[in-house]
């Protein structure tokens, strides 16, 4: 996940680098229009209930209606600003360019988590016919999901990359705000992505798989409200909803072992970032 996040930076600061030394020195553009942004912030994440299967070498069987919620880490100066440890809780990280005054494009990584509560009963469908003391035939069956039967999260986390583009207009004239230092913009968009989580799964006993994987795709749609100091500092506070759809969940280190779910996700973030010019 780290790595991922070093990577896109890269190469934000190569863009902003290449453009800054090529661009004529002119007199300054007013718009958007050529302008690169980027941000950090976290999130808090809510899912709805979802049918999770899982399929291996003696069984398939399906678990309804599964309760599950995300898991912030307790804000801190660590790990939310340390430079070694700002993935471990619930982050947001996006660049992006704006190909006109109102319009950009983006690319970003909401890393939130997703953790099946233990202990809570649910309805199962299927077979299971490994062995164990959980093998039978079930039919609408009530079972508890004990830690010796499943441990589900996607806490390393529920990563899902995506690109975005997005609406951006100020509202400082309908506002009656006279200064260019200080600007209220309102954005909304719509992305799609890939969904590359690290999966901690301990499923009947079995290994897990301890790697990230694309697991499935997401759709997305946002608003914001976007607060921006002397044209280049901004927060901007977020609202983001949309369905998850994961058909192939590494679930324990044999290949033939794998879980699929979908789900609705709410997000409510808030990042910090700035936004500059680097065309003309």
């Amino acid at each position: 996940m780290r790595n991922l996040v070093l990577a896109l930076g890269l190469l934000f600061v190569s863009l902003g680098a290449f453009s800054q030394e090529d661009a004529p020195k002119t007199q300054e553009k007013k718009g958007n229009k050529g302008k690169m942004f980027f941000y950090w912030g976290w999130n808090v994440s809510t899912y709805s209930n979802s049918d999770i299967t899982f399929k291996g070498n003696g069984y398939n069987f399906t678990l309804e209606n599964v309760k599950a919620n995300d898991r912030p880490t307790e804000f801190g100066l660590d790990p939310y600003f340390h430079p070694g440890r700002i993935t471990i809780p619930q982050t947001n990280f996006r660049i992006g360019y704006f190909f006109h005054d109102n319009w950009n494009v983006s690319l970003g990584i909401d890393h939130m988590k997703y953790v099946m509560p233990q202990n809570q009963t649910v309805k199962i469908d299927g077979t299971i016919d490994i062995g164990s003391r959980f093998d039978g035939v079930y039919n609408g069956d009530d079972i508890l999901l004990t830690e010796d039967f499943l441990k589900f999260e996607h806490t390393d986390g529920l990563n899902y990359v995506n690109i975005e583009v997005n609406r951006f207009d100020n509202f400082n004239k309908l506002l009656g705000i006279h200064t260019e230092n200080f600007e209220v913009n309102l954005t909304e968009g719509l992305g799609v992505g890939v969904l590359y989580p690290k999966t901690n799964t301990t499923l009947m006993g079995k290994e897990r798989h301890d790697d990230f994987h694309i697991s499935g795709y997401g759709l997305s749609a946002k608003v914001g409200l976007n607060l921006t100091f002397f044209k280049w500092f901004f927060i901007q506070t977020e609202m983001k909803g949309g369905f998850i759809d994961m058909p192939n969940i590494r679930t324990t280190n044999s290949t033939a072992d794998k879980a699929s779910q979908n789900f609705f996700f709410f997000e409510k973030n808030i990042v910090f970032g700035a936004r500059f010019r680097v065309f003309n």
